[in-house]
């Protein structure tokens, strides 16, 4: 009964936040804090753990994204290798995300957030000849940023199965960083 009771107050929370924001990272957000003001057994670990998987998504979301218009726009053979490989990483990483957002009962936004997504249809909107420079600056600066969220996150009280991603996904990031700058450079 205690379970109908609960389940029925979140249901009506998540109901009352979705509709006050159309940002899917704002909404996912509020729905996971929602959830955790409910049950009140949901320690410091589950709040740091529901942020950064809920960051990571937004994130990896945007690099598909991205990635799928560099493998269309891109002029240079070693950009448009590049894209492909952002859009099958950060896929498989989504996917590892959404698995552990699952299993914790984590609510993730389906599309990346408004930020993200303006950043991705100014990118849809360049020139093909500046295309692959402002491809390659992006990556650069959304892998920092993610890098360090990543890094972060390692030193939060999180969910040992998350730590164990984090930890196992970070040389990934700083591979595509590395390759990134690699290519940044051939076009000075």
């Amino acid at each position: 009964m205690k379970t109908y009771i609960i389940t029925g107050m979140i249901a009506g929370l998540i109901a009352c936040n979705s509709s006050n924001t159309s940002d899917p990272v704002e909404k996912a957000d509020s729905i996971n804090d929602a959830k955790q003001e409910i049950v009140s057994d949901v320690s410091r670990t589950r709040e740091n753990t529901s942020d950064f998987l809920v960051k990571a998504a937004d994130g990896g979301l945007a690099e598909v994204a991205a990635g799928k218009i560099g493998e269309e726009k891109a002029v240079s053979k070693a950009v448009k290798e590049f894209a492909s490989q952002m859009v099958k990483d950060h896929d498989a990483v989504n996917n590892e995300v959404k698995s552990l957002a699952s299993k914790l009962n984590i609510t993730l936004p389906e599309t990346a957030g408004e930020e993200h997504q303006k950043r991705i249809a100014d990118l849809g909107g360049k020139e093909t000849k500046s295309f692959d420079k402002d491809f390659i600056d992006m990556m650069i600066s959304d892998h920092k940023k993610t890098i360090d969220l990543f890094k972060d996150a390692s030193d939060d009280a999180l969910d040992p199965d998350v730590k164990a991603f984090i930890i196992a996904t970070i040389p990934s990031l700083e591979a595509h960083l590395s390759k990134a700058e690699a290519i940044q450079k051939t076009f000075k």
